[in-house]
């Protein structure tokens, strides 16, 4: 029997996401007087901040294209967290995100999805889940931290990327 002294080796490890980390948001989509940061903490963390003008901007591209504007915030809160996660979702084993709208929490759930496979970044169901996760959550933190300017956002959202993801 060969050992891999006399043989070359081949060692072939399956990558495993280890972070489960918190969602929350701070500012909500629809009041587009102030601005929304999502962000996500636990071992990694990252912040994304959208303009409240972006907001605006996109909301009324939305309408005028005849979506309902329940519909229009939730495939906006979507596209906010695929733009937060997409570059972390391989090492995230579970994200558990704060409930927002109550009601559209599959319908979020099933877009944030169908972004983040559409970007090539393979992701299961039960990576995302929703919950509520609380004001003393480090995600929670961060994010009003990041509205309130203690902290740059890791990433501010154009109207171009916000649109081409909703």
């Amino acid at each position: 029997m060969a050992d891999c002294q006399s043989l070359p080796c081949i060692w072939s490890y399956a990558y495993t996401p280890i972070y489960q980390v918190e969602v929350d948001q701070s500012g909500k989509i629809e009041d587009t007087r102030v601005a929304t940061v999502v962000a996500f903490s636990n071992g990694i963390h990252r912040a994304v901040l959208i303009p409240a003008q972006v907001k605006r901007e996109c909301i009324t591209a939305l309408r005028a294209s005849g979506k309902a504007t329940p519909t229009v915030i939730a495939h906006i809160f979507a596209a906010a967290l695929y733009l937060l996660l997409k570059d972390h979702i391989q090492d995230i084993a579970l994200a558990v995100i704060d409930v927002e709208y109550v009601g559209h929490g599959q319908e979020i759930k099933q877009h944030l999805l169908n972004l983040l496979r559409r970007g090539g970044h393979p992701v299961t169901a039960d990576q995302i889940s929703l919950q509520h996760i609380g004001k003393k959550s480090p995600a929670h933190l961060l994010a009003i931290d990041t509205l309130r300017g203690r902290r740059l956002p890791d990433w501010r959202v154009t109207l171009e990327e916000l649109l081409t993801e909703v």
